[in-house]
């Protein structure tokens, strides 16, 4: 076990409330919906039966105690990891290893030792949460298939950013968070451009969206709004999940549309075109780049202040590291940051939330209607069985959307003006 000191103390108290925090805002939530969420709200009327709420309301509950129980357990024992001395013990192993391979096997071992411990939630949140409800649909090779592709990706992309980062640290000098920061955006635009073509395609199928009506309106909208794109694409997303959804993935002439074949099986054509109009909505108001520059941004300062740290003597000492070592002073960093995360987080879901109105309303703009986006969303939130009444604070720390209830309304209150 490490020694306590102040600087110790202090940190492990903003990681205790942090979490405290976060499970009291879910306990929040549940009370909230149990108190206000037992009528379906008028605007669901019709839609969402009073048979449908209880399970919606089921289905809250379950997960908000599946959350808990992950959180709290998987939290604690991270944190008696970080206080029993057993990684300052595996960096004391790896002194007489080179710098690079040193660092590569201290979060790999990190690394695999979280996944394992993830495993039995996972499996239970699949096989047994969601499939009470309906949800799952994959099979058990198709879930560890997953995992194995997944932890392959992880191994090859995380590998070669560590990597990076390592030998920037050692040979790179004082100015090494600089250039650490250009490989990151290069890295994350990269990313953007690759993943539709070559990742994604690891874990479903995506085939060509056949000829019919749907694709001829796609079409049309996408030329339109003067949208170039590489293809119309249908996921086979119901072979692990009944969940719905349509996303627009890449950049510059990788642009392409996928839809969900759930979202096709389920929805009309008006109601799958208002949802890519959304879509097109976040391209046309330029979010994506909005958020790559913020995330640079952000970025540039976390690189920045990730210097400062890595030569700060008393953040090793507070954690038992006799060692500055390179891989260590990085992992001490994330992992002080990550208690920071949930205090800033209202700030970048509070951005997304701006987004997405401006989204919503550039969608009423452009099909000149809110009925068949609100009949989706309604849809959606039936089929997904969505939380109609979240406490507010719920949504200020975790909601990256508007609460429906408040889309649907600002929908029909803007097509009532004519748009905004």
């Amino acid at each position: 076990m490490i020694p306590f000191n102040a600087c110790l103390i202090a940190y492990i108290s903003a990681y205790l409330l942090s979490v405290a925090l976060c499970l009291a805002i879910e306990r929040i939530n549940i009370n909230y919906l149990n108190k206000y969420g037992q009528k379906v709200p008028v605007a669901f009327q019709g839609v969402i039966h009073a048979a449908e709420l209880k399970n919606i309301i089921r289905y809250t509950t379950d997960n908000y105690r599946f959350m808990f129980l992950r959180t709290s357990a998987g939290k604690m024992l991270f944190l008696f990891i970080i206080m029993s001395g057993v990684l300052p013990w595996l960096d004391e192993k790896l002194a007489t290893t080179n710098f690079l391979s040193a660092g590569l096997i201290f979060f790999a071992v990190i690394g695999l030792g979280e996944m394992l411990a993830g495993l039995p939630f996972d499996y239970y949140h699949s096989f047994v949460i969601e499939e009470r409800y309906g949800f799952n649909t994959k099979t058990i090779k198709i879930w560890i298939s997953d995992l194995v592709k997944g932890l392959l990706v992880m191994i090859v992309l995380g590998g070669f950013l560590l990597s990076a980062l390592l030998l920037m640290l050692k040979y790179l000098g004082e100015n090494w968070w600089i250039w650490a920061w250009a490989v990151f955006l290069c890295f994350q635009l990269l990313m953007t451009v690759l993943y539709p073509t070559l990742i994604a395609p690891l874990f479903n199928a995506f085939t060509p969206l056949e000829e019919s009506d749907l694709k001829t309106g796609i079409k049309r909208l996408a030329q339109r709004e003067g949208l170039d794109i590489e293809g119309i694409y249908q996921m086979d997303a119901t072979r692990r999940t009944r969940h719905t959804n349509a996303y627009f993935s890449g950049l510059g002439k990788a642009k392409r549309i996928v839809l969900f074949d759930s979202l096709i099986q389920c929805h009309s054509p008006a109601e799958i075109l208002s949802i890519l109009a959304h879509e097109i909505g976040h391209l046309k108001k330029n979010h994506i780049k909005k958020q790559i520059l913020l995330s640079g941004f952000v970025s540039f300062l976390l690189f920045f202040l990730a210097a400062k740290l890595m030569t700060w003597g008393v953040m090793y000492e507070s954690f038992g590291f006799s060692d500055r070592s390179y891989y260590v002073g990085l992992f001490l960093i994330g992992f002080l940051w990550e208690a920071v995360t949930f205090f800033l987080s209202p700030v970048g879901k509070a951005i997304s939330r701006k987004f997405e109105r401006e989204a919503d309303f550039y969608s009423l703009g452009i099909i000149k209607t809110a009925t068949p986006l609100v009949t989706a969303l309604k849809k959606m939130a039936k089929e997904n069985l969505s939380n109609l009444r979240p406490h507010p604070l719920y949504v200020f720390f975790n909601f990256s959307h508007p609460p429906l209830l408040e889309r649907i309304e600002y929908l029909e209150t803007g097509e009532m003006s004519g748009g905004l």
